[in-house]
């Protein structure tokens, strides 16, 4: 992908992520409160579609976003040639990806 669109795609991506980021502190916030143990929470969430669509989501735009951020970062702060930096960027989506939808999925 050239620069152009990796920067749509950031975009869009800290677009859907920035709302579900409230939503996901906003529901830690009231489970503390209310004393909730994480066994209470993850009953409430088990088998729940939605919550399973929602998370889904967070985890895929999560992977898509951090891995462009950290390719940028990487671009301006180190000697690294293209290739190891898009495979540095790729390994970390795909590390991402992996471990938050197991997540979700054992969740669910």
């Amino acid at each position: 992908m050239n620069e152009q669109t990796l920067f749509v795609v950031q975009r869009i991506s800290a677009a859907i992520l920035a709302p579900m980021v409230l939503v996901h502190l906003g529901l830690i916030l009231i489970a503390v409160e209310g004393g909730l143990s994480a066994e209470e929470i993850l009953s409430r969430t088990r088998d729940n579609v939605g919550w399973t669509l929602f998370y889904g989501l967070f985890v895929v735009s999560a992977a898509i976003h951090a891995p462009i951020g950290i390719r940028n970062i990487l671009r301006e702060w180190t000697r690294l040639g293209w290739k190891a930096i898009d495979g540095l960027a790729m390994l970390v989506c795909v590390i991402l990806l992996v471990l938050g939808m197991s997540a979700v999925i054992a969740v669910f």
